[in-house]
């Protein structure tokens, strides 16, 4: 369904412009000298450009959320196809249901506060600064088009080109000794994954009859029920599911992630792992399930035990880590378990579950982030030792008060919006997986734990001298924790409005799959439309 305005190529062109604008801004004034005005004039001036950038993105988001209708969020609206590579069967194809929505919002949303959260990052030095916000929105520019691409070719592309800007924002950006390592163990893995993804690529283009090839072969609507032989199916599904388990990030394969969180900037890590790491789950859910049906059904015993693994994995690791960002990593690979179990749960509710919750653990964790980049600011040394904290909620009581709701988010405290789409992932699976849900349950608790016992190693008690006159958050600051603290709260207190978007999609996806819904699951559901 076409609006008539290309609202997606816009959002996807929009952030290259704005990219280059800030990038060309003050070329050549890098830090500024004692008393060069200049320099710290075209410095700031450089930050603005890419504020105002992401601001009109955001205005454009908006246009787009009105040009899409809710009633219909399972089918692909605000479609553009273009011929790109005829040869091959590639289009320029791009639709979001509402799912893929919510997810290009997400994408939307975070930028402008990581660029407002990182406005006196880079040591001062603006020239450097000036090229990480411009890589920034590169990277939003391929986060936008990898959710809306809709042809097979085209998202492998994507999946592969985001790895670039990525790159350099942990190795050339990043605040950690170990950035570069960081950096190469996260393009290996990533590289590895897709290498393997692209070899399914080109077989799924094989599994179509020679003479029903042609210049559209790779839209994922002309690839959705083919006949393919049980063997190549699983072989594929397999392939695509490993490139998606590494980006998601899955236990075994996601050794790259606590690195990265531990040596990237704040910032960065939000948008790789609130947003970028959704690739793997949406492929999973968008790719895998209508593409693979068979194969997922058989894969899903097995899928569902490495959730559950990850799920308790993370949260147990989570708390014993000493480093607060790696502490945040690994809440993420117990999260991305939730997402996971929900999707192979196969039931509407769990699916809906799971597309809810890659949006709350977005704003959720993107929070966490951020504000502990504000804890960590403030400290001498820019420790991200937790033993190296303490008694912060005497001295700066907004700064504790907003790292302790951003906490309770995570472990989904009733009122915030993770509370909302963990119980349905719960719910969903439980009608199909109930053993599963009980082993994962335990990770609640566990998730109480490493939230609570951080805040109070880091903002109870008296605080250590070096940190006995830090300042509170600043307006810029109150103004990023606010927005997603904001949102956790609108979220969890009015969920309906969200929910439309991923209601019917859950439906569709479970009849793509060829299941449907147990009967408990299906009365839940009946029951949550009825209350909305």
């Amino acid at each position: 369904m076409s609006s008539g305005f290309p609202w997606l190529t816009v959002l996807i062109v929009w952030p290259l412009v704005a990219a280059a604008a800030t990038a060309l801004t003050g070329v050549g004034r890098g830090r500024p000298a004692a008393g060069a005005v200049g320099a710290g004039r075209f410095g700031g001036a450089a930050r603005t450009v890419a504020l105002v950038g992401a601001l009109v993105e955001v205005a454009l988001l908006v246009g787009a959320f009105l040009a899409f209708d809710t009633g219909a969020a399972g089918t692909h609206q605000l479609t553009e196809t273009y011929a790109w590579i005829p040869a091959l069967g590639a289009s320029y194809a791009v639709g979001v249901d509402g799912v893929a929505l919510l997810l290009v919002a997400l994408s939307v949303v975070l930028v402008p506060l990581v660029i407002l959260a990182a406005w006196h990052e880079q040591g001062g030095d603006r020239a450097r600064l000036r090229k990480y916000l411009a890589t920034v929105l590169v990277l939003e520019a391929f986060m936008v088009a990898v959710f809306a691409a809709r042809d097979v070719f085209l998202f492998y592309v994507l999946f592969e080109a985001m790895l670039i800007p990525a790159y350099f924002l942990i190795g050339g950006f990043g605040q950690g000794t170990q950035r570069r390592y960081a950096a190469v163990k996260f393009l290996l893995f990533s590289l590895a994954g897709g290498l393997v993804m692209l070899a399914a690529v080109v077989a799924l283009y094989l599994q179509v009859p020679a003479e029903d090839r042609g210049p559209q072969t790779f839209l994922t609507d002309n690839l959705t029920g083919l006949a393919l032989d049980p063997t190549a199916e699983r072989l594929m599904f397999a392939a695509f599911f490993l490139a998606f388990a590494i980006k998601a990030p899955m236990v075994p394969v996601h050794t790259w992630l606590p690195d990265v969180a531990g040596n990237a900037t704040p910032g960065t890590s939000t948008l790789l792992i609130c947003v970028l790491d959704k690739v793997g789950t949406f492929g999973m859910l968008t790719l895998c399930l209508p593409l693979f049906p068979e194969a997922s059904r058989w894969a899903a015993p097995f899928v569902v035990v490495l959730a559950v693994i990850s799920i308790l994995y993370g949260a147990i690791l989570a708390i014993g880590q000493s480093d607060l960002l790696r502490l945040v990593g690994y809440t993420s690979v117990s999260h991305f378990g939730f997402i996971i179990l929900g999707i192979f749960t196969f039931t509407s509710l769990g699916i809906s579950g799971s597309s809810f919750m890659m949006l709350n653990h977005g704003l959720s964790t993107g929070a966490l982030f951020l504000v502990a980049g504000f804890v960590i600011a403030r400290h001498p040394l820019r420790s991200q030792r937790i033993a190296d904290y303490g008694g912060l909620r005497i001295v700066a009581p907004v700064l504790g008060g907003t790292f302790l709701v951003a906490g309770l988010s995570a472990l989904a405290l009733p009122g915030l919006a993770t509370f909302v789409s963990e119980v349905m992932v719960f719910l969903g699976a439980f009608g199909r997986w109930p053993a599963a849900v009980l082993v994962a349950v335990p990770a609640v608790v566990l998730a109480a734990v490493y939230v609570l016992l951080t805040y109070q190693r880091m903002f109870t008690g008296a605080p250590p001298g070096e940190l006995a006159d830090v300042r509170d958050l600043d307006g810029r600051e109150k103004t990023v924790a606010g927005v997603l603290i904001g949102a956790l709260v609108v979220l969890g207190l009015v969920p309906g409005p969200a929910l439309d978007y991923v209601r019917e999609p859950g439906q569709v996806s479970v009849e793509l799959v060829g299941e449907t819904d147990p009967v408990a699951a299906a009365t839940s559901d009946a029951s949550e439309g009825s209350e909305q």
